[in-house]
């Protein structure tokens, strides 16, 4: 029975990586890295029965090192990326490694929530991302579409296009960029657009967005002070090829059409802290999760810059009754943009949140204390965008 009340999941570590199995289209399944000094990291995969409105779960161990960005291969279930802490020469540098998951690592439902980790299995390691010039990897995103085979790793200041082999076991630098300029300068977050044939990549550095075309390795517009303050994440719209949504420890969501960006097209100003994440839902982009250290999560309808900004429009032809026609016409007002539902099941900062990608209505999100937290959009907004 479908229900709108939250799903609650408890880490016993502290966490603030999560994805969804992005290949995994009929399975509502999520991935959480844990971030502990003291034990051996853990990858645990979450697998939500809707119908029963239960968890399953499955550990697998991580020993490398504390996880702070994980995400999943869009083609192969079993392949993911994560960029984890490593203490060398007295130095602490973020890594990145592309993993295996085990084969027999599919939820198992006759686990019970506390049962002991002791029967996790280890990641197979495919390969390394990292190179010794190259410095701190921030974050590992892949191709949307296509084979999984490319991935843009950005570390430091640097924008590295690999090529993964495919046996896996070799990832091969293709092209790199770099930032040039004063100071330290590093990026913060980046995201592959899904349009454009693949060959477009957005980072965030600092305040400032840049978009690169990955063919040359050449910018292709900057939004220079997008954020008064640091820039933490970006997304493309899915349905609408030069809009991009970006948010910052300014508190503000911003969007923004790539084709002109001295101003943004809208921004939201509802968190009263950093937002640390946003969301285009996949399927119905009016739809935008969000994020912050705030301890909420945010669910906006930006109806009028989404690719249907007046819902389902009506044929006049079906309208024969005048009266009917009346009142079409007073609706056909376009609906307002504004915040659908504040979750605050949460306790400590959001770090993470994602939509399932199995479930268009259905969204996780992780806080630091390691509790993870499944939603829907309520079912009245749901039935009023399908109907």
């Amino acid at each position: 029975m479908e229900d709108d009340s939250p799903v609650i999941y408890g880490l016993e570590f502290q966490a603030r990586a999560l994805t969804p199995q992005t290949a995994e289209t009929d399975a509502i399944r999520f991935l959480v890295g844990t971030q502990s000094l003291k034990y051996d990291n853990q990858i645990h995969i979450i697998d939500f029965d809707d119908e029963n409105n239960i968890i399953n779960k499955n550990v697998l161990l991580h020993q490398v090192g504390e996880i702070w960005h994980i995400s999943t291969s869009p083609a192969d279930k079993g392949v993911l990326a994560t960029c984890y802490n490593k203490t060398a020469d007295s130095r602490v540098l973020t890594c990145a490694a592309v993993w295996r998951m085990p084969e027999e690592s599919e939820p198992g439902s006759h686990e019970s929530p506390d049962e002991s980790s002791s029967t996790a299995h280890a990641l197979e390691l495919l390969c390394d991302l990292d190179h010794a010039t190259h410095g701190s990897t921030a974050c590992v995103v892949w191709e949307p579409t296509g084979d999984g085979r490319r991935v843009v790793s950005l570390a430091d200041n640097h924008l590295l296009l690999w090529d993964l082999q495919p046996s896996g076991s070799q990832a091969v630098l293709a092209s790199s960029a770099s930032l040039e300029g004063k100071g330290q300068l590093r990026f913060t977050a980046g995201r592959w657009s899904p349009h454009h044939n693949c060959t477009q990549v957005a980072t965030a550095n600092d305040s400032t967005v840049r978009g690169w075309d990955t063919r040359s390795m050449s910018q292709i517009y900057c939004i220079e002070n997008a954020h008064g303050q640091l820039v933490r994440d970006l997304d493309f719209n899915p349905n609408k090829q030069y809009y991009l949504a970006s948010c910052g420890d300014d508190c503000k969501v911003k969007f923004w059409d790539t084709r002109n960006v001295t101003e943004p097209v809208k921004t939201l100003e509802e968190h009263s802290h950093w937002v640390w994440n946003v969301r285009y839902n996949h399927s119905h982009d009016q739809l935008v999760l969000t994020g912050s250290s705030d301890s909420r999560v945010i669910l906006s309808n930006m109806l009028s810059i989404s690719s249907e900004p007046f819902g389902h429009l009506v044929d006049d032809d079906d309208l024969s009754d005048p009266e009917e026609r009346r009142s079409e016409d007073k609706s056909q007002e376009p609906p307002q943009d504004g915040v659908i539902a504040t979750y605050e099941e949460h306790e400590d900062s959001v770090y993470a949140v994602d939509w399932s990608s199995a479930d268009p209505w259905l969204f996780a999100s992780l806080s630091y204390d390691g509790r993870l937290v499944i939603n829907r959009v309520p079912r009245a907004l749901k039935y009023h965008i399908l109907l």
